[in-house]
């Protein structure tokens, strides 16, 4: 497996991650104090897209990671929980950087 794979799903956990704490954020305005109501929805659709390029790639690592479907299923649903996502995304790496296999050039020899 290639480590850019590894290097999508982080930043993608990442960026959801920070977006549903701005999103819940959002929501504590928007019904707690009754403002903001235009910038959830923004935040909102925002997150909603992030979440499902995060789905993508965490799909597609899973995918060639080879995990169960058990594992795999609670990884993409982890980007709905505020700061799962955080957790999760370190044990993942832990886990999938001994799959990593980055060719090295190989060098001629004369």
């Amino acid at each position: 497996m290639k480590s850019s794979v590894l290097t999508r799903y982080r930043v993608m956990a990442y960026v959801t991650a920070v977006m549903l704490l701005v999103l819940c954020a959002c929501m504590v305005a928007k019904y707690g104090f009754d403002t903001g109501e235009d910038l959830t929805f923004a935040v909102s659709q925002t997150h909603g897209v992030l979440y499902i390029i995060y789905l993508i790639f965490a799909f597609d690592l899973g995918s060639k990671a080879r995990w169960p479907f058990g594992k795999l299923l609670w990884i993409l649903v982890s980007g709905t929980i505020p700061t799962a996502a955080f957790f999760v995304e370190r044990k993942v790496v832990r886990e999938v950087r001994p799959l990593i296999t980055d060719a090295a050039p190989a060098t001629a020899r004369v």
